[in-house]
């Protein structure tokens, strides 16, 4: 009886280490992309002497993508795709990812036009122009690897596609 305590327990720890990891691994990916992409804009801004002050809003942004990510992950959002060519659930889940970034764009300019005193339509009606078409073309581009390679790991399955990439041919793969 108390093996079965100690398995299940060492089950869920490994639960909880996994989804941490795949946590940071979402967040580290996802700041790199906004960071890239906020820069670049920063950069174009600033060759038109405008200034641009949303320094770590694509931190931010990730940190609470990376767990819609895993919420969606966890309700099975995408799934009925899943027996088809892996082009389908790649796009599928592009497109619905890049639809919650565009959305959680909407829900942030709200908030800050609530916090600045503009008011939320102001700040919405503001934002919805060609930045916002921008950010959700290079947000769906800079998905379309990610979730492909999400989905090969998941066709390969048990690491497989961890192990090519970060173990040589001859050394053992630690899954």
């Amino acid at each position: 009886m108390s093996s079965e305590k100690e398995k299940g327990s060492k089950s869920r720890k490994e639960k909880i280490i996994r989804e941490i990891t795949r946590y940071w691994i979402n967040v580290l990916y996802l700041s790199v992309i906004f960071s890239v992409f906020f820069n670049y804009q920063r950069l174009i801004l600033a060759h038109y002497e405008i200034r641009f002050g949303d320094y770590g809003i694509g931190i931010i942004k990730a940190l609470v993508l990376a767990k819609v990510i895993l919420i969606a992950d966890a309700i099975g959002l995408g799934r009925r795709w899943e027996d088809k060519p892996l082009i389908v659930p790649t796009l599928f889940k592009t497109l619905l990812f890049t639809l919650f970034v565009g959305l959680f764009s909407i829900i942030e300019s709200m908030i800050r036009g609530l916090l600045t005193g503009k008011g939320p339509i102001n700040e919405v009606m503001g934002m919805l122009s060609y930045v916002l078409l921008a950010h959700v073309i290079v947000v769906f581009v800079t998905f379309i690897p990610y979730f492909a390679f999400r989905e090969l790991g998941r066709v390969m399955g048990g690491g497989k596609l961890r192990a090519l990439f970060f173990h040589g041919k001859d050394e053992p793969a630690r899954v």
